[in-house]
């Protein structure tokens, strides 16, 4: 890793997810093979083919008071649940205002605000629509109200490059820090976008999973009978900041935020690139970035979605790069994909794999897809080594969008 330039450092962890409603209940959930995948209630699901979900554990009206959340779409709420146990998590850091950034994303946005607005709109007339229908709808929204809520005027900044935003949010924090501009920003993704229209457009890709029958075992990254991915929602959120202002104030660092690597596919607005060179350039660019090797990286938290095309090329792609030696797994597998939420709580996974030295197991991989050349950890949990590691978190989006983000011990 470079030592010329300032390093980052993660010091508060943030989540509610399909598993959980806290970084602890999730991360438990995922050790024990756990899923957070369930069939739908809800009155319009016979309308639509695919059934099921990755809900929040936790609905976030428990969470925040009725008078805030009624000017919250739900993606804001998820998001700033998360940004406040981050922030509690880091030790609620003193620093000056305009030394504090926030780049959060969303992959959809206020989807579901736009859509029951416009019923409201065409159905009681616009008189009755909320005044905070434009806050709630805008995709910068969760990125804005954290910003409010901690008081940053460093900049607050809103990625959005659909799946992978949550880990290009992550990504442009580190480079905020090391420019100088922030010592502390927070960063991470959001989605709630479990809506009858959302779920039907992408059965309509025929980019889900159809398994309306056993919907715990409908998301299994790299097993030959995948069939699409599961739609989660949730929000997860991570404290960055400078190691000289993290050393300076006594905080705890679960891990260095070694790098990032971008790179676009420029092949196709919704399928992978079949080669994986975009994502190989992404890796390359995050060890050139980071400064490690690939003999460093112990652990990838794989994008794998479970959906046909993409799964065996990512490994493929790792190994070239990397090598055939990390333990790789995809949460996704118990969370659903939480679209633009999937690098936030993703990286916090990665983040608490390398901090716990143990690799949560891919679930419902009951026969190994051909072609996989690294080693996928399911089963069992399995443990990292020793000493001094790294591990990266991938994240790919419609458009072509690859990121990938390192993390390391110290």
């Amino acid at each position: 890793m470079s030592k010329d330039r300032v390093r980052v450092v993660v010091t508060g962890l943030g989540a509610t997810t399909p598993l959980g409603g806290d970084v602890a209940s999730s991360w438990s959930a995922l050790l024990a093979g756990r899923s957070g995948i369930r069939t739908l209630t809800e009155d319009w699901v016979d309308s639509v083919p695919v059934k099921f979900a990755g809900v929040a554990a936790v609905e976030p009206g428990e969470v925040i008071p009725r008078p805030e959340a009624r000017r919250l779409d739900r993606a804001e709420q998820f998001a700033l649940i998360a940004a406040r146990q981050a922030w509690a998590d880091a030790g609620t850091p003193k620093v000056e205002s305009d030394r504090l950034g926030v780049v959060v994303g969303s992959g959809i946005g206020g989807i579901t605000t736009i859509l029951n607005a416009y019923d409201t709109f065409k159905e009681k007339g616009w008189q009755r629509l909320s005044p905070f229908t434009v806050p709630m709808l805008m995709p910068n929204g969760p990125a804005g109200w954290i910003g409010i809520d901690l008081g940053a005027t460093a900049g607050v900044h809103a990625t959005v490059s659909a799946c992978a935003t949550g880990a290009e949010s992550v990504g442009y924090a580190i480079q905020m820090i090391r420019s100088g501009r922030a010592d502390v920003v927070v960063a991470g993704g959001t989605e709630a976008a479990i809506h009858p229209l959302n779920v039907a457009s992408f059965a309509a890709m025929r980019a889900m999973s159809t398994r309306n029958d056993e919907p715990e075992r409908a998301s299994r990254p790299f097993d030959k009978q995948r069939d699409g991915f599961v739609l989660g929602e949730g929000a997860g959120i991570l404290v960055l900041e400078s190691y000289e202002h993290a050393v300076a104030r006594g905080a705890r660092i679960y891990a260095e935020a070694a790098g990032v690597g971008y790179s676009a596919d420029a092949h196709h607005i919704a399928q992978p690139e079949p080669s994986g060179e975009g994502i190989k350039a992404a890796t390359r660019r995050l060890l050139a970035d980071s400064g490690l090797s690939g003999s460093d990286i112990k652990h990838v938290n794989a994008h794998a979605t479970s959906t046909p095309a993409g799964d065996v090329v990512e490994t493929i792609a790792i190994a070239n790069v990397i090598g055939s030696h990390p333990l790789v797994t995809s949460t996704k597998s118990m969370t659903g994909h939480l679209l633009g939420g999937a690098g936030g709580i993703e990286s916090v996974f990665t983040v608490m794999a390398l901090h716990e030295r143990t690799v949560p197991a891919t679930a419902n991989v009951d026969d190994l897809d051909d072609g996989i050349e690294v080693d996928i950890v399911y089963g069992e949990p399995r443990r990292l080594p020793d000493g001094q590691i790294a591990a990266i978190n991938n994240s790919f989006g419609f458009g072509g969008h690859n990121v990938a983000v390192a993390f390391a011990t110290l």
